[in-house]
This record gives structure tokens, sequence and C-alpha cells, in this order.
């Protein structure tokens, strides 16, 4: 029996695997933090008997409620990922499983791996409406990549899409993925209505060095760049250095930017209530977008999300809100659950990477109901 993560976004660490009914696990920290709650690892075993996999330490973990009701995923091919039985009890996940083959993954999400990522930015520049545009480099040296979508013309909006800035939230790629598919199809009337009116930039991964390295929250240096939109730097967040550059460069006149929740089992979106320059336009901006997408998908819902912040007290270093005071615009943060819709509950795949795609495509049709408000 061996347990490895030496791969693309491979997290664990082995503290016992002797005994198939006695594996002991622990996650990684994110490097030069107190991060950890990403994890994804290879067990190569005997197949057709029982296997119990604990994961310890969980307590003090990024977000112990995070836990409670969670399932695994789990895949022989990595492209079908299912979900697996779990316990938690306070401290310790849990993992019953017999394997069917000697090779198994597990991982907290369906990974979105590196080399996906690379061959998403290569498809889509195909298309005659997008071309792949070179920010600069992370830390770790790799590329920070938009796509540009649409012809620029005077009078057309800007319409920015953000995902992975926590990059163990790999259900943002996903999304992004069944976005670009939907607004790249030539004979989709919705993508043509769109881009007649708006150029959309494109961050498919904002946190490329955290992705490949298996963190949950953080860049190469231990750094949330989801708390460094007010004064990023090249030394500590070029990742948010460059997109927020290349934004002042062209505008923003609405920001989606995407992300996942480990508590929460809904799909919702949190604004810019708390910021200073608030008013009642952003607000129908706000609330035409959320009336399009629960008329659009069951998928989405309203009710259940986070505290709204108090008038002139939003976080300025957050994207949403540091987007949206700077540009004065319609900017949302989209949350998808690691658990599952427990309004749609799929007890086989949970909250799954095709789900996450169809709401990419469903999105789009929020964003028609808004795009003629945009300034």
């Amino acid at each position: 029996m061996r347990i490895s993560s030496n791969f693309d976004s491979g997290n664990i660490q082995v503290i016992r695997a002797e005994d198939p009914l006695n594996i002991q696990l622990s996650i990684r920290h994110d490097n030069q933090s107190e991060f950890y709650q990403w994890f994804h690892f290879k067990l190569e075993t005997q197949c057709f008997i029982s296997h119990k996999i604990t994961i310890v330490d969980l307590k003090k973990s990024a977000y112990p409620a995070g836990w409670e009701n969670y399932q695994a995923v789990a895949s022989y091919d990595r492209q079908e990922w299912f979900r697996v039985d779990c316990e938690f009890d306070g401290d310790t996940l849990t993992i019953e499983h017999t394997p069917e083959f000697e090779h198994i993954y597990y991982a907290y999400f369906a990974p979105y791996s590196y080399e996906r990522h690379l061959d998403l930015l290569s498809w889509a520049q195909t298309s005659d409406e997008c071309r792949q545009e070179y920010l600069g480099s992370t830390l770790d040296g790799r590329d920070m990549s938009l796509l540009v979508i649409g012809q620029p013309e005077v009078g057309k909006k800007a319409i920015w899409v953000t995902a992975r800035q926590h990059p163990g939230e790999t259900m943002a790629e996903w999304l992004i993925e069944g976005f670009l598919e939907r607004l790249l199809d030539e004979d989709d009337g919705l993508s043509r209505l769109l881009l007649s009116k708006a150029v959309f930039y494109v961050v498919p991964n904002m946190n490329p060095d955290g992705s490949v390295r298996g963190h949950l929250r953080t860049n190469a240096k231990g750094v949330n760049l989801n708390r460094e939109w007010q004064s990023p730097s090249m030394e500590n967040s070029p990742e948010v250095f460059l997109v927020k550059q290349k934004m002042q460069a062209v505008g923003v006149d609405m920001l989606l930017d995407v992300h996942g929740d480990e508590a929460l089992p809904y799909n919702f979106v949190a604004g810019c209530e708390g910021n200073p320059n608030y008013d009642a336009r952003l607000k129908n901006l706000e609330d035409s977008f959320k009336t399009a997408l629960l008329a659009a998908t069951p998928e989405f819902q309203d009710e259940f999300g986070y505290d709204k912040d108090e008038p002139g007290k939003g976080n300025l270093t957050v994207a949403a809100n540091a987007v949206g005071h700077e540009f004065d615009c319609l900017s949302y943060t989209l949350e998808m659950p690691f658990k599952d819709n427990i309004e749609l509950p799929d007890s086989a795949y949970g909250w799954s990477p095709a789900r996450c795609k169809q709401l990419g495509e469903d999105v789009m049709i929020a964003m028609r109901a808004v795009v003629d408000m945009l300034r």
C-alpha cells in the first residue's frame, strides 16, 4: 500500500499507512501560511477490500465547519469525480471506501489541473473573438494570462470575470470553462448579443502558483490574494497587481469574481452594499442581476449567504469591494459550495464540475439583464 501526492495540486502528509483499516493522514499548510484544508492524494492498494482513511487535526484547519456534512470526492481516471462516505467528529474526517481498482485519487473537490488550465487558454484563443494576453509572471515564474473576448468598439462595456484567487476553490475554474464554452459558441444567440454590447476580460486562474502547490487559499508566498486589492505589490501579490493594472488601463463596467465556500451548501452572491459609493443605481444593478439569475436556474438562491456589510464598512482589500468602489460599477463575488447544493442534492456527485459549468452558462443570462444598464 502506498500514498503519494507528488503531482499537480497534490497535498497530503502520511502519518501511518500499513493497515488498510488504519490509514492516518494530515494536510500540509499553504507555504508560509496557517491555512490548510485542501487535500489531493493517490492511494495505491489492493482493490475490493475495505479502507478506513482518517485525516486528523482538522479542528485547527481554515474552516472547521466545512467538514460537517462533507463528502470527499474520488476518481479512478481523474475525469469522473464521485462522492465517498465520510464522517467528521469535530477534529477527524474519516473516509470509508472500498476501491474497485488498485489506483485511486481522493480530493477535497474535483481538481482543475494546470495542464487543463493551459488547454483551456489554448482552446479559447482559437476563436476569432478571443485573444490570449500575457500580463506578467507570478512569483514561481508562471504566466498570468488574460483572455480578451470580443472586438473593442466605442460604447462597448468592459465586463471582467476572475476566478481562483483562492486556488483550492477549483469549482471557480470549472465555472469559467462552462462560461467560455457558451460565450465562444458562434451559434449561440445570447453570446452574439452580449459580444455586440461588451468586451469580456476573463482571468480563468488568478493564482496558478497556489494551484500547482496544492494550496487552499494563498499564493507561493502565503499571501491571500483576496485581501490585496487595496495595495497589491509585485513583491507579494503580482497576480493582483498585474490584473488591477490592466483593469485601470481598459476600465471595468462589471466584475464577477468567482469563488467557493467551504461551509455553506448554497450558490449565492455577495455585493458591495458596504462600499462608500454604494447608491440606488448600484443596488438596482445588483437586484437586476440576482433576479435574472434566480429566474434562469434553480441552482441559485438569495436567502442564504454572507451577512451584509454595514454602510461604509465594506472591506476594500477584497476584490469585489475594491473594484466596485474604484470603478463605481456592478461588482459581485459569486460563491459555490464544496459540499452540495442542499436545495438540489445529488448523493452520487454533490456539487460537481458539470453543475459548475452549467452555472457558468447561466450567469450569461443574468449579464444580459444588466448589460444595457452598465456604465
